[in-house]
């Protein structure tokens, strides 16, 4: 079973703009259900893959929604702790492109207050963690800990920061401590914009050699996402391979690198891959396309819908 913690939130999404002389050019704000590690789960189990989330998800109609979604998907909720505090909100912003970009509201919600409540399942393979849950504490600690815990039991350990530079107070803390991850890390993913920020570098090439300080950290893999120029990845045994993007008309690109993850995990424990290092040029070239094509399926609808198997099956 893979295990996927971190946040579930509800993201405000733009609609059609509003009839309004007086509301300055506003739109309408329609919520979807989401949040990285949220989409990660959702990714994988409609994949087909035995998948739990691991978060603390609030008790009103919101997280009501939310339990609701994971369980239509078929992820296991068992893990999850409940509370009365409010869910977290993000209103995006799109671009010219349909790029997303978000403000957060987190203060006193539920999620940041997850609890580390000792081993999880015996049959847990893998591990994904990320984003907010990174981040806010007090629940950074609590995942930090599991993190080392599934690491030293020998389960195949992700993470996605998936960057929210705006939650970071301190940016040198947090990439001291995002270091410190690496050694119990085997599966990094994260976006060129996210290398560059973790570095301070601006352009793609400092993020190939970011990745390739971090396999010498060690972690097996860094697999970079480069929007419409493709997907990447370095390994420790000096392999890079990449694919190109598939094109598409993107309404959006909310969920897209968390469809990216999730379509990975699914792919390694479709073929039983325990050890990255097992790995050769021509897997990952074959892991990365499956994933290019899943989060492909994602962009072309309006927020975080991972496709299903039968969609992956239908799309040529």
């Amino acid at each position: 079973m893979i295990v996927v913690g971190g946040e579930a939130l509800v993201d405000l999404v733009p609609g059609e703009p509003l009839e309004s002389t007086v509301d300055g050019g506003l739109r309408a704000l329609l919520p979807r259900l989401g949040g990285g590690p949220y989409n990660v789960a959702l990714a994988a189990s409609r994949l087909g893959v035995p998948s739990a989330f691991l978060s603390r998800v609030s008790t009103d109609r919101f997280g009501e929604a939310l339990i609701d979604r994971l369980r239509a998907s078929d992820v296991d909720t068992t893990l999850v702790q409940r509370g009365d505090e409010p869910t977290t909100l993000a209103v995006v912003a799109l671009d010219e492109k349909g790029s997303a970009h978000y403000t957060f509201y987190t203060q006193g919600t539920a999620d940041r207050l997850f609890a580390d409540q000792g081993q999880l399942p015996e049959d847990v393979t893998m591990l994904s963690l990320g984003t907010l849950g990174m981040v806010l504490e007090p629940g950074v600690s609590a995942y930090e800990s599991i993190l080392h815990r599934e690491s030293a039991r020998g389960t195949l350990t992700a993470l996605d920061p998936n960057i929210r530079a705006a939650l970071i107070d301190d940016a040198g803390a947090y990439r001291e401590r995002f270091t410190s991850w690496l050694p119990h890390v085997r599966l990094l993913k994260l976006s060129d914009d996210d290398a560059e920020w973790l570095t301070g570098g601006d352009d793609v090439t400092d993020a190939v050699a970011a990745a390739k300080a971090w396999v010498d950290s060690g972690v097996d893999a860094v697999v970079l996402t480069r929007g419409s120029d493709g997907l990447a990845v370095i390994t420790s045994a000096g392999e890079v391979a990449s694919v190109p993007s598939r094109r598409v008309d993107v309404v959006d690109t909310i969920g897209a690198g968390d469809t990216v993850q999730g379509s990975l995990l699914a792919w390694l424990h479709q073929r039983d891959v325990r050890d990255l290092t097992s790995l050769g040029a021509a897997d990952w070239a074959e892991a990365l396309a499956y994933a290019a094509k899943a989060a492909s399926i994602t962009v072309s609808r309006s927020g975080a819908e991972p496709p299903t198997e039968h969609d992956m099956a239908s799309t040529v």
